[in-house]
């Protein structure tokens, strides 16, 4: 396991050099300059030509880049042009919210998705089977922000049950906090909860097709038993691969649902950084979202291992 681990860890220097360069390219790509945002409206050529120099603007991308890459190897994401402050400081100041966010949604897309689709797999063409059916085609086609739209307009608008947006500290208040993460919880995680009926329908679907569970019938091995402990179990590989996914694709995706309910995460952070033009910030933040993935990947395959035993073989005389 350890010379799996610092093999897939080396694998990363490629991986995090060749996205350096995509995610730089990208954002120098995006219209406006800096510069004059910085100076403001009524800035002279002077003034914005001083600030191109300040913050190294003047220089050519090859040369930017270069630096960019030698901070950011010794852990330096730099200052931000709009904030004054160290882009790493905002990131992770911002980064737990995220992260609760979306693993509140993904908790919430398990809790409904899992045993829907089990239910829908056991049962399958029977009333269980159609409602997991409609209910995953309904949330997949939804898109996620006129989700949180119309949950706005019902749960805080029309019945006045939960906050439109915002944030409350926990210091400030617990059930205050808990109200505010409702809504972009249940927006961010319905989309997660229908791919996992969807996956979980199919693989135990699948599984229930094996030729050890007809033998476990046939041994007269009671229902709640071959459910739990061939199902269920084996059902569990395909499940953990979106659950994975899912979790990527939630802190994505919070990017958008972050900036409908005002909640203060990195995906807030970006939009605005992008409208503002500050490169050092948004830069750094989609770096930090790689890395994300990558050790979700990561993740991923080791808990690969813990379920099922024939992969850790498979390491093992690699």
């Amino acid at each position: 396991m350890t010379a799996y681990l610092l093999r897939r860890l080396m694998q990363w220097i490629p991986v995090l050099l060749v996205s350096s360069i995509i995610v730089f390219a990208v954002v120098r790509a995006m219209p406006g300059d800096p510069a004059e945002l910085i100076a403001g409206p009524d800035a002279t050529g002077q003034d914005v030509q001083r600030i191109r120099v300040e913050y190294g603007l003047d220089r050519s991308l090859p040369v930017q880049y270069g630096a960019w890459l030698g901070h950011m190897a010794r852990g330096d994401f730099g200052v931000s042009y709009i904030y004054h402050r160290d882009n790493s400081e905002l990131i992770f100041s911002r980064l737990p919210y995220s992260l609760l966010l979306a693993a509140t949604a993904l908790l919430g897309a398990l809790a409904v998705g899992v045993p829907l689709g089990l239910a829908a797999g056991l049962y399958q063409g029977g009333a269980v089977d159609w409602l997991a059916s409609v209910f995953s085609s309904v949330a997949v086609a939804t898109p996620n922000f006129w989700f949180g739209m119309l949950a706005i307009l019902l749960f805080a608008v029309t019945l006045g049950w939960l906050p439109p947006g915002g944030f409350v500290s926990l210091d400030e208040s617990v059930a205050g906090f808990a109200r505010a993460l409702v809504l972009p919880t249940l927006t961010l995680g319905l989309h997660g909860a229908a791919v996992l009926v969807r996956s979980t329908r199919g693989a135990v679907i699948d599984t229930l097709g094996e030729g050890y569970i007809r033998t476990a019938r046939a041994k007269g091995l009671g229902r709640a038993h071959i459910i739990y402990w061939h199902v269920l179990r084996n059902s569990l590989l395909p499940v953990v691969t979106m659950t994975g996914i899912l979790l990527g694709r939630m802190l994505g995706g919070a990017v958008v649902i972050e900036s409908v309910f005002a909640w203060p995460g990195i995906g807030r952070l970006l939009v605005q950084s992008i409208i503002n033009r500050d490169y050092g910030m948004v830069q750094g933040i989609l770096i930090v979202l790689v890395l994300f993935f990558l050790m979700l990947n990561l993740a991923v395959d080791v808990l690969y291992g813990a379920v099922d035993p024939r992969i850790r073989l498979a390491r093992g005389s690699s």
